[in-house]
């Protein structure tokens, strides 16, 4: 059963002092329908804003320091974040108990700006979307090594939800995001805890191309991510130049600081 049905969020965060800290380098089943995203008002949209407007070097250095306190973040109960794609946008739901060091990473990706100009690099027709390697070869190198604690294993494998890409052995979960694009439950044996559901946007995801399958990149236990991990969005675009693209990921309801 899929638990969505949470509080909102209450807790104050003062958005604006995070990411200034940041910016410093200072610690500190199916598709649903649902009513439209709102974008994120007050102190929240200033601290995103500010983000948006950092200079490449400042936003480097934080993908290139797993350890900042910044990427410790705890993400709300519920959220949702939008996907600006070369096909259109979508928009998905996350779920903090079904999946909290999971929920938490992605949280954090997602506000960090990790996801921006990333390559959907295993799409495999009706069965996944798959996304995570970061187009600079130096984030791959070291978040491919940046592993969280497992999740107890949860939900089910139908058409719009969405886990971590692992492989079997244990703590191996990074930053690789696959969506079901049919109901797979043969794969409810393997251990993923299903954290989130595409709620807008389902249509998008079914028009990434497609083409390429799983010569792009495979799954994690295919062995065909190494050169993506070494060559980044150089080495995708000569190989594979029609694969889609993630254009920029963001919360979209964070709540306002008080």
């Amino acid at each position: 059963m899929w638990r969505s049905d949470r509080p909102v969020w209450n807790h104050s965060w003062s958005l604006i002092v995070i990411v200034v800290a940041v910016l410093s380098g200072c610690g500190g089943e199916g598709e649903e329908e649902v009513g439209p995203a709102t974008e994120a008002s007050g102190d929240a949209a200033a601290a995103m804003a500010a983000f948006d407007e950092a200079s490449e070097e400042e936003r480097r250095a934080i993908l290139l320091d797993p350890g900042h306190p910044e990427w410790e973040r705890t993400a709300p109960p519920v959220w949702h974040a939008r996907f600006e794609t070369t096909q259109g946008d979508f928009v998905v739901e996350s779920v903090r108990e079904n999946a909290p060091h999971g929920v938490d990473r992605f949280f954090n990706l997602v506000r960090l700006g990790y996801y921006d100009d990333v390559r959907f690099h295993r799409v495999s027709e009706g069965y996944i979307v798959q996304w995570g390697l970061h187009g600079d070869p130096e984030v791959n190198r070291i978040w491919t090594q940046a592993t969280i604690p497992d999740d107890p294993k949860y939900g089910t494998n139908v058409r719009g939800t969405f886990a971590y890409a692992q492989a079997p052995e244990p703590e191996n979960r990074t930053t690789q995001i696959y969506v079901n694009m049919g109901d797979n439950t043969r794969n409810d044996g393997e251990p993923f805890a299903i954290f989130g559901r595409v709620v807008e946007g389902m249509e998008v995801l079914d028009s990434i191309y497609s083409g390429y399958g799983e010569e792009s990149g495979g799954g994690v236990r295919q062995g065909l991510q190494g050169p993506i991990i070494e060559g980044g969005n150089a080495y995708l675009d000569e190989e594979f130049p029609l694969l889609d693209a993630i254009i920029r990921a963001r919360v979209i309801d964070y709540p306002s600081g008080s």
